[in-house]
């Protein structure tokens, strides 16, 4: 049963999670939880766990509509790359070739990749048993896949399969985790093909904020544009159906004092409200983050590009400038009594675009006995801004049929002015 709907969907509030967690921190490398929330003006809070020693990024960050929303937000985040880091699982040092011919093994070509690396069937490399969700048959993955142990040097054949958090998620549930590391890989799916379309049509996807009834969603808008920032936000949701959205926040006015920057969210989740409060409190997450300086792989570079007045004036006039056409109302949501309800909606939907088969690597440590998943997705596309991603059959098929649709304008276009000179 879900017994806590505010801003988020679990099965006990966030105290309770918290209550039960903290006493494992010291055990996993988590030193301190920082509240910066006060480092910024708009008040949505936002936590970040340290972990020092930790084998990939060494801060968590952490949102909610509270403060206690947060801190949880941010300290489950670090107990999940944790365990990723430090997986004592079996796994096969093998070729696909030789594993095929004794186990089950994933449709490699549906998995996000990179070109930087070719991929050898011949090729030894880890392997790591999975379940298939919908017959909880065993299938094995790549270990690329489910590890989050980013020290060099990397394991054997490293390179082909993208290395992420993408898909690792903690709940008080199994059931909750694999809920929100499947939301959080339609989420990215969504982002990709998002980032493909053309801006008229993302313009028509802007979402009309005064639409909005929902009163929390009301008050995070609210404390935005107290602040004097603006915020625009999209209904990016794909074939798929599930509410997705992307949310922007900028400063209304530059400041020489302080030069801040826009910042983005997303959310996911089958409730509309939720997946909203997660994209917004994102963007949020992501301002105090830069504000703060906290993230491992934050660089100099990014911090130049984004206070650079030429780029900031770009987004004003082609982000926040065009006016938000669609109705909040309109978008399609579920309001389920149960997280298992939630999973079979999610698992159902992949299944209607052909996408029947996410896997689930279970990396829970009995000493802890906090659910911790990896997710596996296959035929969802992975994280597209990250330099060497090879887009997907998805992503793939919808710039066919982009370029289709230039095609037909512009000879379209060519007949009309053939006729228009023959007249």
């Amino acid at each position: 049963m879900k017994n806590y709907r505010l801003g988020t969907h679990r099965a006990v509030p966030p105290q309770e999670t918290l209550d039960r967690v903290l006493p494992h921190l010291p055990a996993m490398g988590i030193t301190r939880l920082a509240n910066i929330t006060g480092l910024d003006e708009i008040g949505i809070p936002v936590m970040t766990a340290c972990r020092p020693n930790s084998k990939s990024i060494s801060v968590s960050q952490g949102k909610g509509v509270s403060l206690a929303a947060a801190k949880v937000s941010a300290t489950m985040e670090a107990i999940e790359i944790f365990h990723a880091e430090n997986i004592h699982l079996p796994v096969q040092f093998t070729s696909l070739t030789e594993l095929k011919k004794l186990h089950d093994v994933v449709d490699i070509t549906q998995l996000p990749s990179m070109d930087v690396s070719p991929f050898s069937a011949h090729e030894r490399r880890l392997w790591i048993e999975g379940r298939a969700l919908a017959t909880n048959n065993a299938i094995y993955v790549p270990y690329d896949l489910v590890h989050c142990d980013f020290t060099i040097p990397l394991p054997p054949a490293s390179g082909y399969f993208q290395l992420s958090t993408n898909g690792l998620a903690s709940g008080n549930t199994q059931e909750e985790a694999i809920c929100h590391g499947l939301c959080e890989l339609i989420e990215r799916d969504a982002m990709t093909l998002w980032s493909l379309l053309p801006v008229l049509q993302k313009n028509a996807k802007k979402v009309d904020l005064s639409s909005i009834s929902d009163t929390s969603i009301q008050t995070l808008i609210a404390q935005i544009t107290k602040a004097k920032v603006m915020i625009s936000v999209w209904n990016i949701t794909s074939d798929l159906g599930i509410p997705t959205f992307f949310c922007t926040i900028m400063n209304e006015q530059d400041s020489p004092h302080r030069p801040l920057y826009p910042s983005s969210g997303c959310g996911t989740h089958p409730s509309k409200t939720v997946a909203l409060s997660r994209a917004i409190t994102e963007a949020a997450q992501t301002r105090l983050t830069l504000i703060s300086g906290s993230r491992d792989d934050a660089s100099i570079e990014l911090y130049k590009q984004l206070q650079d007045s030429n780029y900031q004036q770009v987004i004003k006039d082609t982000v926040f400038a065009p006016p938000p056409n669609l109705d909040f109302n309109s978008i399609k949501s579920w309001e389920h009594v149960t997280i298992d309800e939630d999973l079979s909606l999610l698992l159902n939907q992949l299944v209607k675009v052909g996408l029947d088969n996410p896997i689930v690597v279970d990396l829970t440590k009995a000493e802890f006995n906090i659910p911790v998943v990896r997710v596996i997705a296959p035929g969802l596309e992975g994280i597209h801004d990250v330099p060497g991603y090879a887009f997907g059959q998805r992503a793939q098929c919808l710039q066919q049929k982009q370029n289709c649709k230039k095609e037909r304008q512009t000879t379209s276009l060519a007949e009309h002015k053939q006729e228009g000179t023959t007249l």
